[in-house]
């Protein structure tokens, strides 16, 4: 990977745990499906190179596993 992408991937990932940190108010279902979210745009972003659409499709992807595995 290049330097930048590391960089970027880093930054993602700071920002998807800050963000579930202050999440003190949310059920268990929208804690995953946010978690679900980020993991799925940093999984998009990679395995597409960063492209924008690879990302806000993992996102999407991501956040809809999160949510069913939170109806459980």
């Amino acid at each position: 990977m290049k330097m930048m992408q590391k960089v970027a991937c880093t930054a993602m990932i700071t920002a998807v745990l800050l963000s579930v940190a202050g999440c003190g108010g949310m059920t268990r279902r929208d804690k995953n499906m946010t978690v679900g979210a980020g993991i799925g745009a940093v999984g998009g972003a990679i395995l597409t190179g960063g492209s924008t659409l690879g990302t806000v499709g993992g996102a999407a992807v991501g956040g809809i596993i999160g949510s069913e595995i939170g109806r459980r």
